[in-house]
């Protein structure tokens, strides 16, 4: 087993390395002065199992220097390439919402097919679908298992947990059977991109403390619209957690001025440089990809992991 990184999360590497009580392997990347991305292994890989860890959120580079990380290592002679794409980006833009407008998540599926990679390994997809998209085997993992261990520890009473949107229903239902909460869900629209309204509260949530929980926050409109909405229902202490934190534009001072008491989200996506913030947590996924590398790497069972937590 081998485990390389590139540029966009080299932090979680690490830790991940150090579950698997190995070390993150040696490779040199560097820009030419014009922009183009240059990749070298510095040690032998060939034959070997190799893993590559690189989430994809902006810039694109991050993208560009994963497909030439495969494509070094389908060229030195690596037995099997594993992406392993803690945050796979593009992933909201999955199907046709509006007409001549890309299905860029398929786009970047056949991308990562083609460099030569044998197998994909990544976390709380935006759309489940998108597992269809690939043409290799795919794991998906889910960081429900992080953060209900989390929140079970915290014996918050009198709990409700809520969907800031449809979509993440099913999401919520499944943390509301383990944490035995009751369930609501934010009846929204989204009049363009990163601007979204809240309708409706469907359920009853006063007189209850709220876990709003969602797969990512970019500018956290929704879900301090969503707090906002819940106090004025009459909703208690409002915690929220998601598993890519983006947190771009304003987001932070978002939060920061939000209800929210306690906003906890995994490292998939390293924090801005210099952004601070009293209410964030950030709650590791090393070991949970590590162990997961590690099944892979042995031919164990993965699922077996996240069994009633989907």
């Amino acid at each position: 087993m081998k485990i390389f990184t590139g540029s966009s999360n080299p932090q979680l590497a690490a830790k991940i390395a150090t579950y698997l009580n190995t070390r993150v392997g040696d490779s040199q990347l560097k820009h030419f002065s014009d922009g183009e991305i240059w990749f070298k292994y510095n040690e032998n890989i060939r034959g070997c199992d190799v893993f590559l860890m690189q989430s994809t959120q902006p810039p694109a580079e991050h993208l560009m220097e994963l497909l030439i990380m495969i494509d070094a290592a389908k060229r030195s002679s690596a037995k099997r390439i594993t992406a392993v794409i803690p945050y796979f980006g593009y992933a909201r833009q999955d199907r046709k919402d509006q007409p001549r407008v890309a299905i860029t998540a398929k786009l970047v599926a056949d991308l990562v097919d083609a460099a030569g990679a044998d197998r994909v390994l990544t976390m709380d997809l935006h759309a489940a679908q998108i597992q269809g998209f690939f043409n290799i085997p795919f794991d998906h993992l889910y960081a429900s298992a992080i953060f209900m261990e989390f929140f079970k520890s915290k014996e918050i009473p009198e709990l409700c947990v809520v969907a800031p949107d449809i979509g993440a229903m099913k999401m919520a239902r499944a943390y509301a059977d383990t944490l035995g909460a009751s369930l609501a869900v934010v009846d929204k629209r989204r009049p363009s991109q990163n601007i979204s309204e809240v309708m409706n509260i469907i359920g009853d949530v006063k007189g209850f403390n709220i876990l709003l929980v969602d797969d990512l926050i970019d500018t956290g409109g929704s879900l301090t619209q969503a707090a906002v909405a819940m106090k004025a229902a009459g909703a208690k202490d409002i915690y929220a957690c998601c598993t890519h934190g983006l947190l771009s534009g304003d987001a932070v001072e978002r939060i920061e001025k939000s209800p929210i008491c306690e906003f906890v989200m995994t490292d998939t996506v390293p924090m801005r440089q210099g952004v601070k913030s009293e209410k964030i947590r950030i709650l590791t996924a090393s070991k949970l990809i590590g162990e997961s590398i590690r099944r892979i790497y042995n031919e164990e069972s993965i699922s077996s992991l996240f069994i009633n937590q989907k």
